[in-house]
């Protein structure tokens, strides 16, 4: 399976981040690629305001966009992240699609950790704007591969990843919009780390650059294989496609091997009383 990482500089202008991303999505298609991923909110990054006005519904024009782009390329399109409105809730949610080369939705992914954080000297409060979702999801490709879905943040979470992989995921995905220090100093460390422990491929697809009003993405969009190596890197540049091959028998192998996913030993993960 040939995969593609789409590196992306969004900013508040919807129109212009719709033709970027169809721009390198195409290119990633004439090279190959059979699944490629976009980067998180690659519809719009910026102020709350620009957020607002960008946010629409799972039927709205970035997922018909997808759709249509999906269907037209006979691709696997992981439309990264939109900001999503839902019925009947009152904040938005940060939503993954996985769109079929025959133009259907497979799967929907709302972003479980909300980065409430304080890094770099600023304060972060994703929850003020976005509802958590509350479902860990799989999908499939077109040639059956399973495919885990994941968003930025969650790369944290190692629980996350491993149930993916339990859940029978051998590629997992990781739209990102990763601040400029914590990409410098954890981006790749994490993607290997889920990797390896999960013995599955990670296709991590990021912003970079700058984003209005200050916000500072590092890109170095990456694609890393179950023993830990990285196949393909971006660097910091503001638009930029990675591929590589994705080698399943080789990785069955790894599986076979050195089988620490038929290893654990869950009987005794007791979780630990609360204090």
């Amino acid at each position: 399976m040939r995969v593609a990482a789409v590196q992306l500089n969004s900013t508040a202008d919807l129109s212009a981040n719709l033709a970027s991303a169809e721009r390198l999505t195409r290119a990633a298609a004439a090279d190959g690629a059979r699944l490629i991923v976009l980067p998180e909110k690659w519809t719009a990054m910026g102020t709350e305001q620009d957020l607002r006005a960008a946010a629409q519904p799972l039927d709205g024009q970035a997922v018909e966009w997808a759709r249509a782009l999906a269907r037209e390329l006979q691709i696997d399109l992981v439309a990264g992240s939109i900001v999503e409105l839902v019925e009947g809730q009152e904040r938005f949610a940060n939503t993954s699609v996985h769109v079929d080369p025959h133009g259907e939705v497979r799967a929907v992914y709302r972003k479980l950790h909300m980065f409430d954080v304080e890094v770099g000297g600023r304060a972060y409060r994703e929850s003020d704007l976005e509802e958590p979702g509350d479902e860990i999801v799989c999908s499939q490709a077109a040639d059956g591969t399973e495919l885990g879905l994941s968003i930025c943040y969650d790369l944290r979470f190692p629980e996350l990843y491993r149930i993916l992989a339990v859940r029978g995921a051998r590629v997992i995905v990781v739209p990102a919009a990763f601040t400029l220090a914590t990409t410098r100093d954890h981006w790749e460390t994490l993607l290997r780390a889920r990797a390896i422990e999960n013995q599955a491929f990670v296709v991590a697809s990021g912003q970079v650059g700058r984003h209005p009003p200050d916000h500072e993405s590092y890109g170095h969009s990456m694609i890393v294989d179950p023993w830990g190596t990285v196949l393909a890197r971006a660097s910091d540049e503001p638009e930029h496609v990675v591929t590589a091959e994705l080698d399943l028998d080789a990785q069955a192998e790894i599986r076979a091997k050195l089988p620490s996913l038929a290893n654990r030993q869950p009987e005794a993960y007791r979780r630990p009383a609360l204090r």
